[in-house]
């Protein structure tokens, strides 16, 4: 055979195959199933459908009641809804305790009897056997801040003491908080309500020292708080005047020494936890302060004011009939003056 005999066999046989490509086609897709029988363009053929879901009469007729709680579990996750979720547990911040732990009870007589009598030796007694808990205590405070020290404690103590009477008598609310605990905080705020104080601390007649000292853990072993109870015999001037101006409380001019057992709290579990007053520990010995005059502003609902109203009112009407009286007086004798000349 010669090459252009086969070289005519070859273009026939692609003319025949070109020919039948459709029908072979046809056929095999057939047979695979109804798929095309090219696969190039299936998923821009798949998005030409769009699968809707019918809705369920039965469903529709159903109330919100007969539903079990698993079916709208189920409904739910169907429509892709978050089930609604009530936590039984709720967070909890405590920045401070409630009150005053192992409180302290200032022994009688304290900031007047010597040292040297039958009473100020049974104090310092008392004083040396309940030293053995603050130790402890003391221990566990440094356990968390390792440069505690007494001697440094102090002066900050004291400091903190006369910033926070400064803010009380300043009204200064925003900075008051940081002196105080929030037990002490919203006491603070009602004693100061409606009144202007003028305070000033004058001297210490004695330097504070610490007297007591507690720690104990809240809801965990690891959450533990601190209070420290120190002594101030000092000297202070304060005078409370009223909403109206009037001096209710105190002088301004003469000085008063103050005995006082202020208990300082700080959060140890917390870094950043700072010393604050939390509470003044008011012994039962102690004699009962005087207590300030109350003044009230004067309303229409007291009885000697509208006594005094209805008076007013008598006395106007009185001198209304009068001067009409006299009016009626003059025109009669005006017109009398008139006849007689005519």
């Amino acid at each position: 055979m010669s090459l252009s005999y086969l070289s005519r066999l070859n273009l026939c046989r692609k003319v025949a195959e070109d020919f039948l490509k459709p029908v072979y086609g046809y056929y095999s897709s057939s047979q695979r199933g109804h798929k095309h029988y090219n696969p190039k363009f299936r998923k821009f053929r798949a998005a030409k459908v769009i699968k809707v879901k019918l809705p369920d009469e039965e469903k529709l007729k159903k109330k919100a009641e007969d539903y079990t709680p698993e079916e709208i579990r189920t409904r739910m996750k169907e429509l892709g809804i978050f089930p609604v979720y009530f936590p039984r547990e709720r967070p909890v911040y405590l920045s401070s305790t409630s009150g005053v732990f192992e409180a302290y009870v200032p022994p009688e007589g304290d900031g007047k009897v010597s040292k040297i009598t039958k009473e100020g030796a049974k104090q310092t007694w008392e004083f040396i056997e309940k030293k053995g808990k603050s130790m402890l205590a003391l221990r566990k405070i440094r356990s968390f801040d390792e440069d505690f020290e007494i001697e440094d404690f102090l002066p900050m103590a004291q400091n903190t003491y006369i910033k926070s009477h400064e803010a009380m008598a300043a009204r200064d609310k925003e900075n008051l908080i940081q002196y105080l605990t929030e037990r002490a905080y919203p006491e603070a705020l009602y004693n100061i309500d409606r009144k202007t104080i003028h305070w000033k601390f004058l001297k210490s007649i004695e330097p504070p020292r610490v007297v007591h000292v507690r720690h104990t853990s809240l809801i965990t072993k690891e959450n533990y708080f601190a209070q420290i109870t120190v002594r101030f015999h000092s000297q202070q001037m304060l005078a409370v005047y009223d909403r109206f101006g009037r001096l209710i409380y105190g002088s301004e001019i003469l000085g008063k020494d103050v005995l006082e057992y202020v208990v300082f709290e700080k959060h140890l579990s917390n870094r950043y936890g700072s010393w604050r007053i939390h509470e003044k520990i008011i012994p039962d010995w102690k004699p009962p302060s005087e207590p300030g005059l109350l003044t009230y502003r004067m309303t229409a609902d007291d009885p000697e004011q509208e006594e005094e109203e209805e008076d007013a009112k008598e006395e106007l009407q009185k001198s209304t009939e009068l001067s009409s009286v006299n009016t009626n007086e003059k025109s009669v004798a005006a017109t009398e003056s008139a006849l007689a000349r005519a």
